[in-house]
Formats: structure tokens, sequence, C-alpha cells
């Protein structure tokens, strides 16, 4: 059975700002690395056998911060890399839906191919690190997608927020992709503290 533990990456300044990033290349700022370190503290007494990333600087940061406990081999895959959400990146929720009040945003990259590049990108793991366990470390985006596709749209794109750093747990058993948890931030002292 392959297992992947999927994280966000930590926080940015435009995470901090409500800026929508896509594929701007914003690193994490003093938060962000803080909640990746909390990731690492997390995951380091469980066995992991690799570590994927995106090759944004966000999220590999948040990957090489995990590494650290983990030393295993870090690989990076475009197939996650955030979607282009086109002239709306660097723009609030708000300075969008004034833009682009019917959401269609020039040179946006479609849902439909950012589905496709990310299962893509889930098969390569399952085929070339069948029955491994891997962390893979991307974007709100890319995650999102994967969540609605493989709960055909029960949670996920358009219905579930992502907290920055929080993980989630699919596995591929009997042929098929299930979702064991979702944006999980247990981890996370932020949240410890609400407790």
């Amino acid at each position: 059975m392959t297992t992947i533990c999927l994280i966000r990456h930590g926080e940015t300044d435009w995470n901090a700002l409500g800026r929508l990033q896509g594929r701007t290349d914003i690193p994490l700022n003093s938060t962000g690395v803080r909640q990746a370190e909390e990731c690492r503290n997390f995951l380091k007494n469980d066995q992991w056998d690799l570590i994927v990333t995106s090759p944004l600087q966000r999220a590999k940061r948040t990957a090489e911060i995990i590494n650290e406990g983990l030393q295993v081999e870090l690989v990076e895959m475009e197939e996650f890399v955030e979607r282009s959400f086109g002239d709306a990146e660097g723009m609030t929720r708000q300075e969008i839906d004034s833009a682009y009040p019917n959401r269609d945003v020039p040179n946006q990259e479609e849902r439909s191919a950012l589905n496709k590049r990310v299962m893509a990108g889930l098969e390569k793991i399952n085929r070339k690190y069948g029955d491994k366990k891997a962390l893979l470390v991307a974007h709100g985006g890319v995650i999102n997608a994967i969540l609605s596709i493989l709960s055909d749209g029960e949670i996920g794109s358009g219905k579930t927020r992502l907290i920055n750093a929080c993980i989630s747990n699919i596995n591929f058993k009997d042929k098929k992709w299930l979702i064991s948890d979702f944006n999980q931030v247990g981890h996370l002292s932020k949240f410890k503290e609400l407790n």
C-alpha cells in the first residue's frame, strides 16, 4: 500500500495578507518557518521513505526543514507546482471579486489541466515508489484538487480551506486512492493554544 502524507507549505507574507500566490514564488515568513519546524517535530518519530515537493520555494523550504529530522531522499516534482491563477496573482479575494466578478481570470490554468497534472503526479509516485511512505509538500490549490478528486467533490476545491502546514493523509489500496483524514492541525502550536 502506498501512503502519502500531504502537507501544505508554511505561511508566507502573501498568505498572511490574503493575497493569491499561485505560481508567484514567495518565500516562507517566520511563522511559516516555525510551522515547518512543528511539522518536522511531529513527523520525525515516524518512518518515512522520501519527501516529494513542489519546486516553488515556499514548499521546497518547508520540505527541507521537515527533512532535517528525517534525512530521507528529497524529490522535486513539477506536477505539484501550484495552479497558475494568471492575472489574479497578488490580488486579495476582494480585489479578485471586483476585477473578475464572473471568475473568468485571464491566463489562469484550467481546473481540468490542474486535476490531470496532479493525478499524473500521484500515479508517478505510486509507480516509482509503490508500497512506500512518502511526504508530499505542496500547495493549497494542489492538495484541494487531490482531495476533491478522491472524494468525488465532497471536500477540497471550493469547499475546504486548508490551513498552512496542515496535514492530510491518503493511501493507495485495492487499486484506488482513499482519504484517511484531511486538514489536520493538532501539531501546530497556534491550534494547541486554543485547546
